[in-house]
This record gives C-alpha cells, sequence and structure tokens, in this order.
C-alpha cells in the first residue's frame, strides 16, 4: 500500500479492510457475490479527536468493526471505510 494522501477530520478513522475469504475451511470456493463484507481491518490514518478528547486509536492498530460501519472509499484502486472511533468495537493485538 502507497502512502496515505488523506487525513480524516474529527473522531473519523479510515481503515483498510482485510481481504474476504476466497474458500471455507472446508476447501470450497466462495463466489463473489455470497462473500461477507470483512469485518476487520488496519487503521492507516486517525484524525485529531474532536471537542477536546484525544482518539485512543493509532496508526497500524489491527481492529474489529460493525457489519456495516464506515463509508466506503475508493482512492487509486484501493478500497478504505472512513468510521468514527466509536465505531470501532476492539483493537486486536
Amino acid at each position: 500500500m502507497s502512502e496515505v494522501k488523506f487525513k480524516p477530520i474529527n473522531d473519523r478513522v479510515v481503515v483498510k479492510p482485510m481481504p474476504a475469504e476466497e474458500k471455507t475451511k472446508g476447501g470450497i470456493i466462495i463466489p463473489d457475490t455470497a462473500k461477507e463484507k470483512p469485518l476487520q481491518g488496519k487503521v492507516v490514518a486517525v484524525g485529531p479527536g474532536k471537542d477536546g478528547h484525544t482518539i485512543n486509536l493509532k496508526v497500524g492498530d489491527s481492529v474489529l468493526f460493525g457489519k456495516y460501519a464506515g463509508q466506503e472509499l475508493n482512492i487509486d484502486g484501493e478500497e478504505f471505510l472512513v468510521m468514527r472511533e466509536d465505531d470501532i468495537l476492539v483493537v486486536l493485538n
């Protein structure tokens, strides 16, 4: 991935979703129309915060987010999600 050319505002973060699974554990190939939207990703940009509250995330954090969280964004053929910090459920270690 190239260097991020944008910076979110307020309490927004930009997440690069992990790729959807191509096969089931049993080896069955999943067609594009049946793939689940990924719920895990990596933070690539963080806003400064809102109303004096700083954001508890940093670039490079692996996170889980809600199924319908975020606004899809396509820049230079790469898919990203822009979401509020509140839409992120868990930071993975």
